[in-house]
């Protein structure tokens, strides 16, 4: 059950730079939780995901893209050449942002920072 500062909090800054954890519903599959059965949620300010979301009607489930070395690829070329054989579908927009969201826990009775991102977080 998210809380009703939780819901506010996210209806006011979303879309946007922010990933809100929250604790997981049961209707999210247990493969998705963490040990503190806990769930991170993104709505970007992208045209094309918000109308990828709407089309399918679902929640898409995604991660950053990393190389071996952990840094974060936002440059569709780049993605091509690391996994050039090893995706079977990319959609691409172009490259994105390089600056990573915002990370929020929500899933306490106080809020709580966990990084500093592109996300204004000084209207918490």
């Amino acid at each position: 059950m998210v809380s009703d500062y939780a819901y506010r909090t996210m209806k006011h800054l979303l879309p946007g730079p922010y990933t809100f954890i929250l604790p997981a519903a049961k209707l999210v599959p247990k493969t998705l939780w963490t040990k503190r059965k806990t769930v991170g949620i993104r709505v970007p300010n992208h045209a094309v995901t918000l109308s990828l979301v709407e089309e399918v009607g679902n929640p898409i489930i995604s991660t950053s893209v990393t190389n071996r070395d952990g840094d974060i690829l936002v440059n569709p070329e780049e993605i091509r050449e690391v996994f050039n054989n090893q995706v079977d579908l990319m959609l691409s927009a172009g490259a994105l942002k390089s600056i990573p969201s915002s990370i929020i826990d929500l899933s306490r009775d106080e809020p709580e920072v966990i990084r500093e991102g592109a996300g204004d977080v000084s209207l918490l």
